[in-house]
């Protein structure tokens, strides 16, 4: 599975962007779909994921109720809606794609990753 991310760009606080990721292939929908972040000099980290058929989802404390990850399988694709957008925020976003069972929030249980797309939020 080849992934492409997109949709970043500058926004200002309290705006909204939305990212999606495109997946080359058949087998997207065999796929739990993930969105991880890297801001400068830190640590990727788990943003969210949402389950094969999209059903669930789960995101990680300080994306709850801002974020939505959402996906149509007949598109091949996976989106992030980001709202209420905060400085803290700026980080290169990327989607990511695992056959595990069921949702991880760690880099290790994702074999395909996306190449990034950057979003920047001015204060």
């Amino acid at each position: 599975v080849q992934l492409q991310a997109f949709g970043g760009g500058l926004v200002q606080a309290g705006g909204s962007l939305r990212l999606s990721c495109s997946a080359s292939g058949r087998t997207f929908s065999s796929y739990i779909m993930a969105w991880f972040r890297q801001a400068p000099g830190k640590e990727r980290e788990f943003v969210g994921a949402i389950t094969r058929g999209g059903g669930a989802t789960y995101y990680a404390d300080s994306m709850k109720g801002r974020f939505t990850i959402s996906r149509d399988n007949a598109k091949n694709s996976v989106y992030l809606q980001m709202n209420s957008l905060k400085p803290e925020d700026t980080a290169v976003y990327y989607c990511a794609a695992s056959s595990a069972i069921k949702i991880s929030t760690t880099m290790t249980a994702y074999d395909y990753w996306g190449q990034g797309t950057l979003v920047t939020v001015s204060s």
